[in-house]
């Protein structure tokens, strides 16, 4: 490395100790140990256009390593990117564009919310599956319009975390050759030493998963030796590639380098200046950068300017050539759906019989999948069951990006992650299917997803005790409640075909964050909706299905399967006289975004007789029922049982909730 790229890396690690200092918070320890193979990737490999952060082919890089996020603030900073460096100052602060760890949606550059350890890691892996995938759709003889590589950061904790291991194995059973991981192995982590506990041969494991594993043994000195494991990295095309680099966590430091203490935590001022004079840099300066170091770090910048406009130039020809993949390709690129009325005709391809939300589902997805080219999912084993494939497409093939079924194998953690990725790349709707008591493994990603506004969705089905004879274990009852209290997300429970129809519309156009479809195994009665509200009122969250001729007693609330319990019993009471309407519920988080004055068109708020029905816990019910309303639900776990039998011996029933309303009516009277 030139004497101009040892002062550039010793600029960045200075503005982060500043960063970090100020703020007295922070990680300085990466940002030290670090610094050489961040700067050498964007210095010399990365091709990034600062004034365009959203460029479509720029390279991907993200910091999996996400506690080190002012290391990535500084780099952004000092390759051009709109932040300051007063943003810098501002590092942790309310309001800033520098939170404590990367958020995407809120910093220029930043492309994935990182944290989380072994997240960003997962995500690069959906990166390169959805560059691959465009790849194929998108490219011509030459018009390579989509080619390029990813790149992430990883940590020791990185590597650790079961969600990394699974996208790692996706990633090498692929053979995703663009992606390279650099791994900052400094072998000390929050409590102490990695030896505590993880003493396993990183590399040998990612060898043994397909990869390709170098070793820079010298990794906070030996520039040269980094710059050719990423050129090696870079030519190997048919794995993807891991360079293991020997660091010291918190380099520099004289009194913390190497040990736990240079973490979590400020190095103090006094240490700063130290750990500056040991780096040859002024120790009485703070947040300063030569002119000699902008003026360097900006030969990458003009670089990446220059491939843009290569790239535009490119596109412009491609255009002309391919007018209507371009024109897709552009639409793609702004979110937007190929036509504003996907449910067209959709309805219309149910059978008027009793059916599984998860067939029915099935059936509006195949037609989707026509439609929509931007389709892209996967399942953890389960296709056959949950009915997610797309029929007569390929299978994924990590090499040529063909086929748009992704086969992602019992790792419903590592799935997650990845179906975020392909949603950060961008210009795909990702989806990925599992059974719904499988989410659990899921949900630090849903969160994240929720998070970075990512419109990922997500097909669960197996949905309750109906289920059955799988038992408890494969019989989800605290699910929906967990999934609604996660914000962002939004959770769908159809109770008939022509929902799931309206669910699937939904959560295409909704593009601010994902959407949870949680769809049955059994079957369930067809509803004449001619006697009854439409389908259609589905996005609004709650409908009234039906109602009761004469003065309106009481509300039953109801979603999914339960939908035809509270039917049943609305004409138990009808048959006495009583006028109870139905409401069908399929998505809480809709029905809050409406206006109230349709809100309590739907529930009357002097209608206190409210029963909600469904199969799972009561939390989050008392919102619409009241605090003296009644809720027909589950108290434990299931059982292995019929389905029907379960229904009945856990009060799941027409005649309780019947009797469960004119108890509550007498309350009210």
């Amino acid at each position: 490395m030139s004497l101009e790229d040892l002062e550039s890396t010793n600029a960045l690690r200075a503005l982060c100790l500043d960063t970090i200092q100020k703020a007295n918070s922070g990680h300085p320890g990466i940002c030290l140990g670090a610094a050489p193979m961040a700067f050498a990737l964007w210095q010399h490999r990365l091709c990034f256009c600062a004034s365009q952060p959203h460029w479509p082919n720029r390279d991907r890089f993200v910091l999996s390593a996400g506690h080190g996020s002012a290391l990535l603030y500084g780099l952004l900073h000092l390759f051009g990117y709109a932040l300051e460096m007063k943003d810098l100052m501002e590092f942790r602060q309310w309001g800033s564009k520098t939170p404590g760890h990367p958020e995407v949606g809120l910093t220029p550059g930043v492309e994935a919310t990182t944290g989380p350890l072994g997240q960003g890691h997962a995500n690069a892996v959906g990166m390169a599956i959805a560059e691959r995938a465009l790849a194929f759709r998108f490219n011509r003889p030459g018009f390579e319009i989509v080619d390029h590589p990813t790149y992430a950061l990883l940590s020791d904790g990185d590597v650790m975390e079961g969600v990394a291991f699974e996208a790692a194995a996706i990633a090498g059973h692929l053979g995703l050759g663009k992606l390279i991981c650099l791994y900052d192995s400094n072998g000390i982590t929050l409590d102490g030493p990695t030896s505590l506990c993880f003493t396993e041969d990183v590399g040998a494991r990612y060898e043994a998963m397909g990869w390709h594993v170098q070793v820079v043994k010298e990794g906070d000195t030996d520039f040269k030796a980094i710059e050719e494991a990423l050129s090696k990295a870079k030519e190997e095309t048919l794995r993807p590639s891991l360079i293991v680099v020997k660091t010291t966590l918190g380099f520099g430091s004289p009194n913390k380098a190497g040990k736990a203490a240079a973490h979590g935590s400020p190095l103090g001022t006094e240490e700063v200046e130290k750990t500056k004079e040991a780096l040859g840099w002024p120790k009485d300066t703070s947040f300063w950068v030569p002119k000699q170091v902008y003026a360097h770090c900006a030969q990458a910048t003009r670089r990446g300017e220059a491939a843009f406009e290569a790239w535009k130039r490119l596109f412009a020809a491609y255009a002309v050539q391919h007018p209507e993949l371009a024109k897709e390709f552009e639409r793609r690129l702004r979110g937007e759906l190929p036509t504003a009325h996907l449910e067209e005709g959709l309805e219309a391809l149910l059978p008027k019989n009793s059916l599984e939300t998860r067939s029915a589902a099935s059936l509006v997805l195949q037609s989707l999948g026509k439609q929509l080219p931007e389709l892209l999912g996967g399942d953890a084993d389960l296709s056959s069951s949950t009915k997610s494939a797309l029929v007569g497409e390929k299978d994924f093939n990590g090499q040529t990006g063909e086929g748009r079924n992704l086969r992602l194998g019992v790792r419903e953690h590592g799935m997650a992650a990845i179906a975020n990725g392909i949603a950060l790349h961008g210009q795909f709707r990702p989806y990925v299917s599992t059974f719904f008591s499988f989410c659990d493994y899921m949900r630090p990603s849903i969160r994240l997803a929720a998070l970075s506004r990512l419109p990922v969705v997500y097909v669960f089905t197996h949905d309750s005790i109906g289920v059955g004879e799988d038992g408890p274990t494969h019989q989800p009852v605290e699910q929906l409640a967990s999934l609604r209290s996660i914000p962002n997300l939004d959770v769908v429970r159809p109770c008939d075909g022509p929902e799931a129809v309206w669910a699937w519309v939904g959560a295409l156009r909704r593009q601010e964050g994902p959407t949870a479809l949680i769809l049955t195994r059994q079957k369930l009665p067809y509803l004449d909706r001619s006697q009854m509200a439409p389908a259609k009122m589905l996005p609004y969250g709650a409908y009234v299905l039906k109602d009761a001729p004469g003065p309106l007693a009481g509300v039953f609330l109801a979603s999914g399967s339960e939908v035809q319990l509270a039917l049943a019993a609305q004409s138990l009471l009808s048959a006495q006289g009583v006028a109870v309407r139905v409401l069908s519920m399929p998505c809480m988080e809709a029905f809050r975004r409406m206006p109230k004055g349709y809100r309590n068109e739907v529930l009357p708020p002097d209608i206190q007789a409210r029963v909600a029905i469904e199969a799972g816990v009561s939390l989050g019910w008392h919102e619409w029922v009241g605090a003296e309303g009644y809720i027909l639900g589950m108290e434990g776990f299931g059982a292995s049982a019929p389905a029907e039998q379960l229904f009945r011996r856990f009060g799941l029933s027409a005649e309780a909730a019947a009797e469960a309303m004119l108890k509550q009516l007498g309350k009210s009277v």
